[in-house]
């Protein structure tokens, strides 16, 4: 009965790769016809946006070509949903394809891939005109998603695949967010256009980069089989078969070819080989989280790595609070030597116990309470919590670091260098303020429940972890015998030590660099809240170079050739300013993650059996470095500090020579014989670091987009019909308020409600280790609208100067003050586009009363400053320490005549630090709030009305100026806001003091205004 076999139906075999050439044909056809027919029929419609039209805009953007015209928009999207089964098969047949018994990461790749043409879908059904926060999240998701999915297909490709390995799509990405952000922050016409090549770009290498599916298929003779498997020779039957004999455990599948899964597994399996024989029924059968856990592990690792890093450097700017209101040496500086803890890793038992899963998951633990001190309203409670946690951390990272040997030194190293990355990331995504920090909670920007609930969730995946999962730290037993170092354990301490302070001074969050190099306006140079991000990419490069040849046999990190390229860069990033300055600050990040792994591996081999003397003694090296770097601009409070006086160069110099420590100076000839095995990064950890940087690179690039929209409200003036301006003078004790948490917010909400157009704040430069390396105008600027002159940076060696600014600054100049005995006293010289009135605007920090040379000197210049403009307008906004009126040499007789200013009130005597000069405006208001409990300074006002372009003052004489009045007398534009009167009850903690009201006074008559 051969009938039924012989009337048996073919089967229908479809190649995999038409179908992936099928895709690349209808995704190719929706854009390029959208375009076309765009063009065609809406042209000068589709060229224009907010900014400007045809001719300076002449190449329509992607959104604006397949969204908001018919009929290109409805093409469009019909052959995009016809592209939809193409393209979730093409993601299902490459999982199918690449999947292995010892890697989650396919898995993962698949999942990437379905959000990713999710949000594809989300942004071309969603146009811009329909929501454009929507369609812009999904356009970005889709962008970032691209990333995993383009690096983790690269990763389960076979390295004999050349051709598809070869396609990509990132290089489009960086000019791409350039000239957005020329586009959406600078509002540069035509700005538009080159983005929009840029965006197309990114869309045609991106079909292009899946049409290379079509080359695996193809390499993989991968076929799709629709047909019976009952009683005939089917392709599917054949396929079954052939698998049956190469396998002893097999299970019918419905499309392959005759050799791909003896072939597949050979080529994707982390050992060539190891799982050659394993069944796809023996795949299926492992458990989901147990394939996962090997990423859970380094997903935990990564992020309790980000718990270290924060309580570490969170312990300095708790601290230094009490340093800032004693002006000295208070005590509590002793803190620092908690971080000195490891020595206790000398007591054996104590040891013995760290190293063991347990004892390391209490350690763990116990770090935890610096994070949930943030709870405590006590400054020096905080202190005490925090001090105890980076005891348990600095013991903790002791013996992850040192007490571990082989290919584990490699990973410790780049899993430590991933959570410093995600440290610095978390800060410039928020402000520049680590959402887990102590002194950080709800109120200012903090997260802690969340960093907290992540923690606990990462220990327990520890304290559970199999010691065999792949990813889990292993080291040797407490008691057996560790063989004596190869070299001597001190020079690898010293530059361990060296190496970390470098990393927290330098590189914890992404803008210092920047503020190294800034030199104000016009710009010339990066910006912090635009380019920070390209911190992060040189630190990422960098750190995937160590990766990426830690499994060669090169050493040429170790060479001291390459600590001379970034010694060279250290000398770039000191010497010059603006983009030049900045790219040497980038070739030290770059070097310094480079070395991350040759640091650590010098320190684990030398310390071996020694971890306790080690480790303390990079702590203690880390704890020297914070002093010193802090004694070069507060020698003037410390015994000796005169010594550090402006050596960020010395510092600097010393920090570059203990690294070299950590560098093979040997001859070849010695250097070769006696070294030790460098270890090297598993293969699967590699692939997850490789990705965790991808991923950590794009997030950051993100979050520049996020506040790329800076100033989210484009500055203007308050009160432009009346041409009033509103400018206020701030000491603002270095962001840390009363109770020793963060004031950015809290300032925010008074200059909010103050309605400043201008803002001189000082005390500003918080680019330091015991400030915690923020920014303080991050949050004013970017949620009021300010332009911002940060003023001189960190290596000038000042307490800082702020200038914000409702108005355009056309210029500004920073000043170092004459300081022949105190504290350099800083000083920004601006102009400023005032209603079409060109401006001057100071702000300085003058010395303090015990250098009187010092303040002299600093006021001949300020009113040199002042006076070299006379007569145009001017706005003086600075910290004077002086009683009006007094004589000379104090300050207040040389500024207000050799400056030929006018004080804001010279009937005002109960003045002291804070001063408001003013010439060429019509004064109308004076106003002095009380600072609640945000610093020690109260905020003083001065309102002003700025004459018409080259139109002077019609009466400046004393008479003219005083005729005070109330407020009812003048228009409501030039009240102060009402809520603030002490009798109303003030708000939260501020309110008019000295006078309890604003003072108000009168416009003398034919002023023209």
């Amino acid at each position: 009965m051969a009938a039924p076999t012989a009337t048996s139906p073919t089967p229908f075999v479809l190649h995999a790769s038409t179908l992936a050439r099928a895709h690349t044909y209808l995704a190719l056809a929706a854009f390029l016809g959208a375009l076309f027919i765009g063009c065609a029929l809406h042209y000068k419609k589709i060229v224009k946006n907010g900014v400007a039209g045809y001719p300076e805009e002449w190449f329509p953007s992607v959104s604006a070509t397949i969204g908001d015209w018919y009929p290109e928009r409805n093409i469009f999207q019909i052959l995009i949903a016809l592209n939809s089964g193409p393209r979730f098969a093409l993601g299902a047949l490459q999982y199918y394809l690449h999947r292995t018994p010892t890697s989650s990461l396919p898995g993962f790749v698949f999942l990437t891939g379905i959000l990713r043409t999710l949000s594809c879908g989300g942004w071309v059904y969603i146009t811009s005109s329909d929501d454009h926060d929507a369609h812009d999240v999904l356009m970005i998701s889709y962008i970032v998603l691209n990333i995993p999915w383009m690096f983790g297909s690269i990763a389960c490709t076979p390295a004999s695949h050349v051709a598809s390995r070869r396609r990509r799509f990132f290089a489009a990405i960086v000019p791409m967010i350039y000239f957005f952000i020329q586009h959406k922050v600078h509002r540069v016409p035509g700005a538009y256009t080159r983005y929009s090549f840029f965006e197309w770009a990114l869309i045609i290498l991106d079909v292009l980069y899946d049409s290379s599916a079509e080359l695996d298929f193809k390499a993989a003779d991968l076929k799709i089989t629709i047909g019976t498997l009952v009683g005939g020779s089917s392709e599917a039957d054949k396929i079954a078969r052939s698998i049956a004999r190469d396998n002893a455990q097999t299970s019918a599948i419905a499309a392959s070819s005759v050799s791909l899964e003896k072939r597949k597994r050979k080529e994707f399996s982390g050992k060539e080989g190891a799982v050659a024989g394993t069944s796809v029924t023996a795949i299926q059968a492992s458990p989901l989280h147990t394939r996962a856990r090997p990423t859970f592990a380094f997903i935990s690792d990564v992020y309790l790595s980000y718990i270290f890093w924060s309580v570490y450097t969170s312990l300095a700017p708790t601290l230094f609070y009490f340093s800032v209101w004693e002006l000295g040496i208070s005590g509590q500086e002793l803190a620092l030597l908690s971080m000195v803890s490891p020595v206790f890793l000398g007591i054996g038992p104590f040891r013995a116990w760290a190293k063991t899963q347990g004892g390391r998951a209490t350690l763990h633990v116990l770090t935890l309470v610096g994070v949930a001190a943030y709870v405590v309203p006590s400054p020096l409670g905080r202190l005490l919590l925090v001090s105890f946690a980076s005891a348990a951390a600095s013991i903790r990272a002791a013996v992850d670091w040192l007490a571990v040997e082989g290919d584990e030194v490699a990973y410790q190293a780049v899993v430590a260098g991933l959570g410093f990355l995600v440290s610095s990331l978390s800060k410039h995504a928020n402000h520049s303020n680590n959402p887990v920090w102590p002194f950080i909670d709800e109120r200012s920007g903090g997260y802690n429940k969340t960093g907290l609930a992540l923690a606990l969730l990462a220990i327990y995946e520890f304290a559970t972890r199999p010691t065999s999962a792949p990813s889990t730290t292993t080291t040797k037993p407490a008691d057996t015998a560790e063989p004596a170092p190869q070299r001597h354990w001190l020079p690898a301490s010293l530059a361990l030590g060296s190496f970390l302070f470098t990393l927290h001074s330098l590189l914890s969050d992404p803008t210092t660099l920047i503020a190294w190099s800034w030199t104000g306006y016009p710009i010339k140079g990066p910006v912090p809240s635009v380019h920070g991000s390209l911190t992060h990419v040189a630190q990422a490069l960098g750190l995937a170079l160590a990766a990426f040849l830690s499994r060669s046999p090169c050493a040429a990190l170790a060479h001291p050739l390459w600590l001379a390229l970034g010694a060279s860069s250290a000398y770039v990033m000191y010497t010059y300013k603006d983009w030049a300055g900045y790219a040497g600050g980038l070739g030290v990040a770059f070097f310094l993650m480079s070395v991350w792994p040759s640091v650590w591996a010098r320190a684990a081999e030398a310390g071996r059996g020694r971890v306790a003397r080690t480790a303390a003694t990079a702590w203690l090296v880390v704890c020297l470095f914070d002093v010193a770097s802090t004694f070069t601009v507060a020698y003037a409070f410390v015994p000796g500090g005169e010594y550090f006086r402006e050596r960020t160069d010395l510092v600097l110099a010393a920090q570059f020579a203990l690294i070299a420590l950590a560098f093979d100076w040997r001859l070849p000839r010695f250097s070769s014989s006696s070294s030790t095995t460098r270890p090297s990064l598993p293969r699967a950890a590699h692939y997850k670091t490789q990705y965790t940087l991808a991923v950590l690179t794009a997030l950051s690039l993100l979050a520049t987009l996020w506040h790329a929209s800076w100033p989210r409200i484009v500055p203007r003036p308050h009160r432009e019909a009346a041409r009033i301006v509103r400018a206020g003078i701030w000491t603002v004790h270095f962001g840390i308020d009363n109770e020793g948490r963060d004031s950015q917010r809290r300032m925010r909400d008074l200059i909010k409600d103050m309605e400043l157009d201008v803002v001189g704040l000082l005390e500003t430069d918080l680019h330091r280790v015991v400030f915690g390396n923020r920014d303080l105008t991050r949050v004013i600027a970017e949620e009021l609208g300010y332009y911002v002159d940060i003023g001189p940076g960190p290596n000038q060696h000042t307490w800082g100067a702020v200038l914000l600014s409702k108005f355009p600054i056309i210029k500004s100049t920073h000043h170092l003050l004459p300081s022949p005995d105190g504290e350099l006293a800083p000083a920004i010289e601006a102009i400023l586009d005032m209603y079409g009135t060109e401006v001057k605007v100071v702000v300085s920090h003058n010395g303090q009363e015990e250098t009187p040379l010092d303040r002299e000197l600093q006021s001949r210049e300020l009113a040199r400053i002042m006076s070299e403009s006379y007569p145009d307008p001017v706005i003086f906004l600075g910290y004077v320490v002086t009683k009006p009126f007094a004589p000379r040499p104090a300050p207040y007789d040389f500024m207000t005549s050799d400056g030929r200013v006018h004080d804001i009130d010279g009937e005002d005597y109960d003045r002291w630090c804070e001063y408001i000069f003013y010439r060429g405006l019509y004064r109308t208001a004076y106003a002095r709030v009380s600072r609640s409990t945000i610093t020690d300074t109260e905020l003083q006002i001065g309102q002003f009305v700025v004459p018409p372009r080259n139109q002077g003052i019609v009466d400046d004489s004393h008479e003219a100026r005083y005729m005070r009045a109330w407020k009812e007398e003048l228009p409501e534009d030039h009240w102060f806001p009402m809520v603030y009167y002490e009798e109303l009850g003030g708000m939260r903690g501020h309110f008019y003091h000295v006078f309890n009201t604003p003072l108000y006074y009168k416009i003398p008559e034919g002023a023209s205004v």
